[in-house]
């Protein structure tokens, strides 16, 4: 069978399935799709596990929602839209604070969310998931008052700075919870490694050791937001 069409057996030999008891729905799909994925990555995304929760046969699935990697795209973009419904503000700034957060916590609760993201993004440019994004974004982009010639170089950098640094931080904090220490032990342990590196060599990495030790995650995201938000409205509203 078709790579990209959800593969697997779905019960035992001899094994009667349960029936449903309530319509299947494609939102129900992709429901069940994002739990699985949460539980066990695209790995633990298989006809089996999903046949099996939703008490129906693959032909069912593949009715509603299609192969495999179009169930991954539908289940991408719709943890992208619950993480960009944000309160609606006038403050343009307030406003992709609001979204960039949003898109950072959704990539800490859903590990596979930044692989998929860039995945989604790079195959379908055109797709659901990546004209979300910009349309969010971009209008609070615009919203600042810059000149339409910069609006997609300065959304593009906005996404391409919130998906990287939140993406970053999804892959360090699955790293840690895997360890029995904590978030805590784990940089104090990379920061005693940064002190003691060579003070010639790595003169300014012995330098902000503490600060790696002692810093939050979130404040850190946000500032490096500020100063890219600084930077775009400096270059392209210079008068203000």
């Amino acid at each position: 069978m078709c790579q990209a069409v959800l593969v697997g057996p779905t019960t035992r030999p001899g094994q009667a399935r349960p029936r449903r008891t309530d319509p299947l729905s494609r939102d129900g799909i992709v429901r069940t799709a994002v739990e699985l994925l949460d539980a066990g990555g695209e790995a633990g995304l298989t006809t089996r596990a999903l046949t099996e929760r939703l008490a129906t046969g693959p032909g069912a699935i593949y009715h509603r929602v299609g192969t495999k990697d179009e169930l991954l795209a539908a289940a991408t973009d719709s943890v992208v839209a619950a993480a960009l419904d944000v309160e609606p503000t006038d403050d343009p700034r307030a406003a992709v604070h609001a979204l960039a957060l949003g898109l950072f916590d959704a990539t800490d609760a859903h590990p596979w969310l930044s692989t998929q993201l860039a995945t989604q993004i790079s195959r379908s440019p055109g797709g659901p998931t990546t004209a979300r994004l910009f349309e969010g974004l971009g209008r609070q982009v615009r919203a600042l008052g810059l000149p339409e010639r910069s609006w997609f170089t300065a959304t593009s950098a906005v996404m391409h700075y919130v998906l990287g640094a939140a993406g970053l931080n999804a892959v360090a904090g699955v790293y840690g919870r895997t360890l029995d220490a904590g978030r805590t032990s784990f940089l104090d342990s990379a920061a005693t490694a940064w002190e003691d590196l060579d003070p010639d060599e790595y003169s300014f990495t012995r330098a902000v050791a503490a600060q790696l030790r002692d810093h939050d995650d979130r404040e850190e995201f946000l500032t490096g937001l500020d100063l890219l938000l600084v930077g775009i409205t400096a270059v392209h509203l210079p008068g203000r």
